[in-house]
């Protein structure tokens, strides 16, 4: 059985914040917040936060922009996260709102309508609310019949979504329809010089179905790892309420060099495994999407993996326009760059993230 990724889609919101914009608003809050606490920084009872760069966030991350849900509050140091406006229990949700968008291009360029789909799975690292499931609101909003399901592997969630989408068509489901929905920008904090541009908000969608004539990328083999670590952690959750307590120190934090320092390794090793399981060398693979969470490390990846003479067109970036869009950075890159491989070519998506967790697929095109 050949099951396939036959068509993708995107969206992402009109409003972008560059990196200008973002260093302005910190800094702004920072001379304020460091004046306003003068006597105990002196005293040594604070520590003196720091301000920012453009040069800075690029050369760490290679970001250089990122779309937001909304970024007058974001903007505004007297907020610094987005203004979002209450919707009613009757009206779709904003997540289901911008899944739906993208699966209908997915949709659209599969060739398949509502009938023709069994599944639908939402896999992203933030859901919007805890029940009922967005992903069934999505399968509501399209008309589509059979089950759907939330699940969250934080970064990785697209790739475990493969796994989960191949498991069941493998099962008897025609097609799964798997969306990929993260309004990151609210869970960010845009206070810390460390963490505030790393994130953006963008949906992608995919349709995996079974298929011996239909273009698209065949599910060759599926590799998936996780093991725990607190380097990268969120705990923002419904118990908070039941603490008393809620500030900064609950929404997103890592330790990034920690992160950089093991992941990397991991990620590489984890691919080089498939290739060997596969009997492919790296020469083999005409690109790799790699998630989209940092250039360097996908640099370092790539060098790990195909050598230090490496293209680095190998491993698209779509980080300077997208910045870290979690489980859809991935699927944002083979989106975008999906035509620059063959019939007959090879290619491996691979994603990492908190956990840790890493999923990574070996993909080939059909025709």
């Amino acid at each position: 059985m050949s099951i396939r990724i036959t068509g993708t889609g995107l969206f992402h919101p009109t409003e972008a914040i560059s990196n200008q914009e973002l260093v302005a608003s910190l800094n702004a809050y920072v001379e304020r917040y460091n004046q306003q606490h003068a006597e105990q920084i002196a005293a040594g009872e604070l520590e003196e936060l720091r301000g920012s760069s453009e040069a800075f966030i690029e050369k760490a991350s290679g970001i250089k922009s990122r779309y937001v849900v909304e970024k007058s509050g974001i903007l505004d140091i007297n907020r610094m996260y987005p203004r979002l406006t209450e919707r009613s229990n009757d009206e779709l949700s904003l997540q289901a709102e911008w899944g739906v968008t993208a699966a209908r291009q997915a949709m659209q360029q599969a060739g398949v309508t509502a009938d023709d789909i069994d599944v639908v799975i939402l896999a992203c690292s933030n859901m919007q609310r805890a029940y009922p499931a967005v992903s069934i609101e999505i399968q509501s909003a399209l008309g589509i019949k059979g089950y759907a399901y939330d699940m969250n592997v934080a970064c990785s969630s697209a790739t475990f979504g493969l796994k989960q989408a191949r498991d069941a068509i493998q099962a008897g489901a025609r097609r799964v329809l798997m969306v990929n929905v993260e309004i990151t920008s609210a869970h960010l904090n845009f206070k810390s010089r460390d963490c505030h541009f790393i994130f953006g908000d963008v949906a992608t969608a995919a349709i995996i179905e079974a298929s011996t004539d239909k273009a698209g990328f065949e599910l060759v083999d599926i590799n998936l790892q996780t093991q725990f670590s607190n380097n990268i952690r969120n705990n923002f959750g419904f118990l908070n309420r039941c603490e008393d307590a809620f500030g900064d120190g609950l929404l997103f934090n890592q330790d990034g060099r920690k992160v950089f320092k093991e992941v990397c390794p991991l990620v590489a090793k984890m691919i080089n495994q498939q290739l060997e399981k596969n009997q492919l060398n790296a020469d083999q693979i005409k690109r790799f999407w790699l998630h989209q969470a940092n250039a360097n490390m996908n640099e370092l990846i790539l060098k790990y993996v195909a050598g230090k003479q490496a293209e680095a067109a190998r491993a698209p970036i779509i980080l300077d326009e997208f910045a870290n869009t979690s489980s859809a950075g991935v699927m944002i890159a083979m989106h975008k760059t999906a035509h620059e491989v063959a019939v007959g070519e090879y290619a491996i998506l691979s994603s990492f993230g908190a956990g840790y967790s890493v999923g990574t697929v070996l993909l080939k095109k059909v025709a």
